[in-house]
């Protein structure tokens, strides 16, 4: 890391938000997100029945909502309303449900557990879980057509997420974390399965937010520097978290990675590190966020609130 970076980590006066406003922050914004998954989505009522009961029991399954509620609060960040950038926070959540639906059917990490309850297949079955998750991804794009925005147009919309979900960064992070299993690796190896697999998707929530706002293109750098940073140290301590937390706490199960003998941080320099790599991350997060001033500090406290998470 070069001294510009240590000059701006030393020059931070940030304060973090109260843990009850922020708190009150998050929830009011899941709320919003709900309301509006909600109207998108088809009703369960709407043949065929199976499908949309499926894809509603996976995305209403009371995730946190991180990747819509940073899209938000980027809009925010860069001047924009959170009405005029809903659609793509829902259509990256969607996304996102997506990928979980796949990721755990028994041919990728074969979980049972997902958010607190029993995953789409143990519901649904293989073959419904596999095409709820298609559903998923393919109404993310009848979604995102609901955005306008004067300075992006549907085509730079549309060609961001279909990026960011595609065969060179999330499939592509996917396929490298399959092919990881049970081998050695180093941490170039594995920083690239992390920045495709979590990170991409996760940057492009924060672009996708500053795009609704009409971001001038020194704020999209800004922010597009602090999801990258971001969305490694969150997946850091997911890796963190699988090692040190009980399933009930996760949402999910426990311990799958070192049983699966998948390539984590913790499996490749160690516990210690990796807690230091995220901390690191986080501050690198911070000083990209400094040209954006004031208006970037509920992104601030999401990051900080993030890298507590492994407290």
């Amino acid at each position: 890391m070069d001294f510009a970076f240590f000059r701006c980590q030393a020059e931070q006066q940030f304060q973090i938000a109260g843990s009850m406003e922020l708190k009150r922050y998050l929830v009011a914004r899941q709320k919003e997100v709900d309301r509006a998954l909600d109207r998108f989505l088809p009703k369960e009522s709407t043949p065929p029945v199976t499908i949309h009961k499926a894809m509603r029991y996976s995305l209403f399954a009371g995730g946190k909502r991180l990747r819509p509620i940073l899209c938000l609060a980027a809009a925010e960040a860069c001047g924009g309303k959170i009405s005029a950038a809903l659609p793509l926070a829902c259509a990256v959540e969607c996304i996102h449900t997506y990928s979980l639906v796949h990721d755990d059917l028994p041919s990728m990490d074969n979980d049972d557990l997902r958010r607190g309850r029993a995953t789409c297949h143990k519901v649904f079955g293989d073959g419904i879980a596999i095409l709820a998750g298609d559903a998923l991804l393919t109404i993310a794009f009848e979604i995102a057509a609901n955005v306008q925005t004067k300075r992006y147009d549907l085509r730079e919309i549309f060609r961001e997420i279909a990026t960011a979900a595609g065969s060179q960064k999330l499939i592509a992070g996917q396929v490298a974390d399959l092919e990881a299993e049970g081998r050695r690796i180093n941490r170039a190896q594995l920083r690239y399965i992390h920045e495709n697999k979590t990170a991409a998707l996760l940057t492009a929530s924060v672009r996708l937010g500053a795009m609704a706002a009409n971001a001038a293109q020194k704020q999209l750098t800004a922010i597009t520097a602090f999801g990258r940073a971001l969305g490694l140290a969150f997946q850091v301590i997911d890796d963190i978290l699988d090692v040190t937390q009980t399933s009930e706490k996760l949402g999910k199960s426990a311990g799958k990675d070192v049983a699966a003998k998948k390539a984590t941080y913790p499996a490749v320099i160690g516990l210690d590190k990796s807690r230091a790599e995220a901390r690191r991350l986080t501050s690198e997060a911070h000083c990209a966020l400094k040209s954006l001033g004031e208006s970037a500090t509920v992104l601030r406290a999401l990051a900080d609130y993030l890298l507590q998470r492994e407290y």
